[in-house]
């Protein structure tokens, strides 16, 4: 259950940080923040990511195997690395309608996958 917990508690996270990094370039693409200064762009994001730290940090308190949870840190990084991937692709598949994925995006995704195998690997 901590597993699951920590996983879609990472899930939450990384939406909130996909946002962060990336939303001020749809807003501008949509022509919304074009005349902002880079200063309120940043505050913006960081404001975002505020939120984002109250996922990510009960996730990798959860998560940790000395807190109780199933992960050891190389584990718990390696699934956020790869729930970070995952929800970059489809926010940018359903947001950013104009980014193709390709074949080499999937093959770096199966690499990403077997880097989770081989760090559960006894």
């Amino acid at each position: 259950m901590k597993g699951l917990l920590t996983v879609l508690l990472l899930v939450c996270s990384n939406i909130l940080m996909t946002f962060a990094w990336y939303g001020h370039l749809k807003l501008q693409e949509m022509k919304i923040s074009t005349d902002w200064p880079l200063v309120l762009i940043v505050l913006m994001s960081w404001g975002i990511a505020f939120f984002e730290y109250w996922f990510l940090v009960p996730a990798n308190r959860i998560g940790f195997n000395e807190n109780g949870g199933p992960f050891n840190l190389v584990q718990l990084k390696i699934i956020q690395e790869v729930v970070s991937l995952t929800v970059f692709t489809v926010i940018v598949t359903l947001v950013f309608k104009g980014q193709p994925l390709h074949w080499n995006h999937g093959v770096a995704f199966l690499c990403l996958v077997a880097a989770v195998f081989f760090a559960f690997l006894k």
